[in-house]
């Protein structure tokens, strides 16, 4: 029984960076959703790419801070 009390912190770490992974996959989904609409739909292709680029980035930045 001690076994399993040992093993908490672990598949606590496992599942915060597994939250973080997921969180990171929905909010690039929608950054990715919102360039297209904006390139597609809205005629402003040049914004939707920066938008795109900078976003991408700003997520990885953000997400590589967060510890």
């Amino acid at each position: 029984m001690a076994d399993v009390q040992d093993d908490y912190p672990d598949h606590f770490s496992t599942y915060t960076a597994f939250n973080k992974l997921v969180l990171f996959g929905i909010l690039f989904v929608v950054l990715l959703l919102a360039c297209m609409a904006l390139g597609l739909v809205g005629n402003t292709p040049i914004f939707a790419l920066l938008l795109g680029i900078g976003g991408t980035i700003a997520l990885l930045v953000a997400f590589a801070v967060m510890s």
